[in-house]
C-alpha cells in the first residue's frame, strides 16, 4: 500500500483536512517518507527532551534559527500542541521515531506511548518540505520527490552556537539545480525564514565538510547532473547530530525524512 492510498483510506468525510488524514494513517502504524504528502501543509522536525534540558535546548534554537526554527512547543508532559492541530498527538502521529539513550539510537518505533513521561517537553521545528511546494509551484524540480526517496542530508563542518550541553555540527539537506534555477530557489526560499529560509551553501560540498555527496549521513542519495550544482539548506535534523554529540541520557526525535504533518498551511509561513 502506498502512503497516498493509506492516507486516503485513513480519512473520512471530504471535509477532513489532508494533514489530519495523513496523521491518522501514521497513527495507525504506517511508516514512510512524508515528502510530497498533504501538499500545502507545514511539516515539522521533532525533538522531545526532559524538562531539565528543555531550557538549554530552547536557547540553542534561538541561537541557531536557520537549522532550528521553532514552530511549536508542548506544555510540560502534554503530548498535544493544539496550535499545530487540534487532534494532534505527538506520541503517535509521526511515521517513525528515534529513541536516544546516551547519544545512541536504541529504538525506532512507530509510536512512543511507552516512552512518554510527565517531565517531557516536545519541540517542533520548521522543515524544508514546506518550501518545496513553493519551489514546485515555480516549476523547479525536486529530485528526491521525483524519485520517491528521502531527501539527502549531511553533517557539515559548520559549527552551531552552543547552549549548555547542546553543541555540534549543522546538518544540511541538499537539492540539485541548474545554476539559473538555483538562483531562483534562493529567491523563493528566502521568503520562508521559519522553515530554514535561504540556502547556507551552493556548490563545492567539500568546503562545508562533505567529502562524498553520494554518501549522505541521513536520507538517500540523489544524482547531481553535470550541468547542476548542489544547493544546501540548514536542516532540522541538526538536533539529532547535537544529541549524539552531547551523549544525552534520553531524548526522542523523528526519524529523518519522516516528519510530523501539522494543520498549518505553508502559505501562512511566507514572508511577502
Amino acid at each position: 500500500m502506498t502512503v497516498f492510498t493509506a492516507v486516503q483510506q485513513a480519512g473520512g468525510a471530504d471535509t477532513t483536512l489532508p494533514s489530519r488524514e495523513a496523521r491518522l494513517a501514521y497513527r495507525d502504524g504506517m511508516a514512510s517518507s512524508t515528502a510530497g504528502v498533504a501538499n500545502g501543509f507545514v511539516q515539522g522536525n521533532l525533538a522531545i527532551l526532559p524538562e531539565k534540558l528543555a531550557g538549554a535546548f530552547h536557547r540553542f534554537c534561538q541561537l541557531n534559527p536557520k537549522p532550528c526554527p521553532i514552530i511549536g512547543m508542548s506544555d510540560l508532559g502534554d503530548p498535544r500542541i493544539p496550535a499545530l492541530g487540534l487532534d494532534l498527538d505527538i506520541r503517535t502521529d509521526v511515521p517513525r521515531y528515534r529513541v536516544w539513550r546516551d547519544g545512541e539510537v536504541t529504538e525506532e518505533p512507530t509510536d512512543i506511548m511507552q516512552h512518554w513521561r510527565d517531565d517531557l517537553v516536545a519541540f517542533v521545528l520548521g522543515c524544508s518540505f514546506s518550501f518545496e511546494e513553493a519551489l514546485m509551484d515555480e516549476g523547479l524540480p525536486i529530485r528526491h520527490i521525483e524519485r520517491n526517496v528521502r531527501v539527502p542530508m549531511y553533517r557539515t563542518n559548520i559549527a552551531c552556537s552552543p547552549s549548555g550541553p547542546f553543541a555540534g555540527p549543522m546538518v544540511v539537506s541538499m537539492r540539485p539545480f541548474k545554476p539559473a534555477d538555483a538562483i531562483r530557489a534562493v529567491q523563493i526560499t528566502s521568503r520562508f525564514p521559519s522553515v530554514h529560509g535561504a540556502p547556507v551553501h551552493l556548490g563545492h560540498p567539500h568546503l562545508i565538510g562533505i567529502n562524498d555527496i553520494a554518501k549522505p549521513d541521513y536520507g538517500d542519495p540523489v544524482p547531481v547532473a553535470a550541468d547542476e550544482i548542489p544547493v544546501f539548506w540548514a536542516c532540522g535534523v541538526t538536533p539529532q547530530a547535537v544529541i549524539a554529540n552531547a551523549k544525552l541520557p534520553f531524548a526522542i526525535t523523528h526519524a529523518p525524512g519522516l516528519m510530523l504533518i501539522t494543520d498549518l498551511r505553508n502559505k501562512q509561513l511566507a514572508v511577502l
